[in-house]
């Protein structure tokens, strides 16, 4: 019902900033969904970043991410974003954007998401 294409990976020096964004293709006005951000590094599980409720009202962030990472979106152009700063290289990782079809966001890791990209690889190396 839903698709979702990450872009905006690569690789970038410690301390540095990226911006990540992600297009979803559905038919519904985009503040059905609440989005969420994710990320996965070899070896390790896929832990939650950060999530966004459908109109923008409220969001959240995981520990490592608070003070670092910012989310936003334009339900009109139908993008979610994640505005990383201060970028370190445990940050390495694919990263995830993903929806749910209820519209905040729950807890637990996956903040309830069902709707998942592809990913998109940020590489945070000197």
């Amino acid at each position: 019902q839903l698709q979702l294409v990450e872009s905006g990976g690569g690789l970038v020096q410690p301390g540095g900033s990226l911006r990540l964004s992600c297009a979803v293709d559905g038919s519904r006005r985009l503040d059905y969904y609440a989005l969420g951000w994710f990320r996965q590094a070899p070896g390790k599980e896929r832990e939650g970043i950060s999530c966004i409720s459908n109109s923008g009202g409220s969001a959240n962030y995981s520990d490592s991410a608070k003070g670092r990472f910012t989310i936003s979106r334009d339900n009109a152009k139908k993008m979610v974003y994640l505005q990383m700063d201060n970028l370190k290289p445990e940050d390495t990782a694919v990263y995830y954007c993903a929806a749910d079809g209820g519209g905040i966001c729950l807890p637990g890791w996956d903040y309830g998401m069902v709707y998942w990209g592809k990913g998109t690889l940020v590489t945070v190396s000197a």
